[in-house]
């Protein structure tokens, strides 16, 4: 087997296993659980990573690394979405109270 291919099938693996926890996370609509630098730590990783697999041409990670960048900018979009909208929930009882005072 073509090392080439073992490296392209498992970055494939790899990028929809994180699209697919960043898909799980929208959906739950929840930030419970994860770290508000997982997402920052994980782009800034994978920036460095591009970047390096493309000096030393390494296609194949500078295909995984790329992906996986866009799939933490996703990522911490909807990490800043859903913590903002549970905020908004959170101030609304508030609200409400203070309303009926």
């Amino acid at each position: 087997m073509n090392a080439d291919l073992i490296g392209w099938i498992s970055a494939a693996i790899l990028v929809l296993t994180i699209s697919r926890q960043v898909y799980s996370q929208w959906r739950s609509g929840s930030v419970a659980g994860v770290s508000k630098w997982l997402f920052i730590g994980q782009m800034s990783a994978s920036l460095g990573f591009t970047i390096y697999s493309w000096l030393v041409e390494n296609w194949v990670f500078v295909f995984a690394n790329f992906f996986i960048l866009l799939t933490a900018v996703a990522g911490e979009g909807v990490y800043l979405r859903n913590k903002r909208n549970a905020q908004r929930k959170q101030a609304a009882p508030m609200n409400a109270q203070a309303m009926r005072r």
